[in-house]
């Protein structure tokens, strides 16, 4: 699934490419896509609008309208935003398609693909966003746009018990972090999944907000991470980087980078799969 920096990387895409130009027409196919609001409220929302801003919460990317609507896109678990010249060969499971308005002669469209159907498009009034996405409310800090030190990780931990690992994934907790940038972040402040929160120092807990802003930010200058199944990419089809530099993740059976004195793990928890490094990670 797109984390944070992967997601952050789209919305910039969409910020460059797409905002500022009007969208003349509006496709949907798989209408389980646009389940939330439904295909009209989609089609006839974006429907000569124009985005005039691009912002991400979490893993939510949301675009303000000029008509004073905005439109929410999760990528979920296989969701892509590519823009593309218009008649190019659109890929399998091309749900939504936005035919926008010609920019340097360019005549490009915006699709949302989504082979699982999992993500989401929806078209919503902001004054409402309470009542048609009331998930918003709920998420914890964003590390990358919010204030986030260990002050404030802190305050999210307190009264919490079990695992940190799980606590990490948790939306209510931390706006963004997934399954790669946990186990990432644990490795570089050298925490077990299993560690459990009551244990952790005030010092302790300051390395770890230190960690989840680093990385994330590492990640998002290197456009994401694109795993071996290639499904995320930019709105321009490039794969990220990032996993160039993973330290645990997907390296189950190779020796550690940091120690060089064991090899990586990797268990699954509450199916989930968990890569550490039992030296480094206490």
């Amino acid at each position: 699934m797109p984390e944070l920096p992967e997601v952050e990387t789209v919305r910039r895409g969409i910020e460059s490419r797409v905002v500022g130009r009007k969208i003349l027409d509006v496709e949907v196919g798989r209408e389980r896509s646009v389940r939330r609001v439904g295909k009209e409220a989609v089609v006839h929302g974006l429907t000569g609008t124009t985005m005039v801003a691009a912002r991400r919460r979490g893993k939510y990317i949301l675009c303000d309208l000029d008509s004073g609507d905005a439109v929410m896109i999760h990528l979920r678990m296989s969701g892509r935003v590519l823009v593309e010249p218009t008649g190019t060969q659109r890929p399998a499971h091309t749900h939504v398609v936005l035919q926008l308005a010609p920019r340097d002669g360019l005549h490009e469209e915006m699709w949302f693909v989504d082979p699982r159907t999992f993500g989401e498009v929806v078209v919503y009034d902001p004054r409402l966003e309470a009542e048609v996405l009331p998930e918003l409310a709920k998420l914890g800090p964003d590390p990358i746009s919010d204030r986030f030190d260990g002050g404030v990780l802190a305050e999210r931990l307190a009264g919490r018990r079990g695992a940190i690992k799980p606590l990490l994934l948790n939306q209510h907790v931390v706006a963004g972090v997934g399954n790669i940038y946990a186990d990432e972040v644990l490795h570089r402040v050298g925490l077990r999944w299993s560690r459990t929160v009551d244990t952790l120092s005030r010092k302790k807990i300051d390395k770890l907000a230190f960690a989840i802003r680093e990385i994330l930010a590492e990640a998002i200058e290197s456009g994401g991470s694109t795993l071996q199944d290639t499904q995320y990419v930019d709105v321009e089809g490039n794969v990220g980087s990032f996993q160039e530099n993973h330290r645990v993740y997907g390296r189950e059976g190779l020796g550690c980078l940091t120690c060089g004195k064991t090899s990586i793990r990797r268990v699954m928890v509450a199916g989930r799969s968990t890569a550490y490094c039992p030296r480094c990670q206490r």
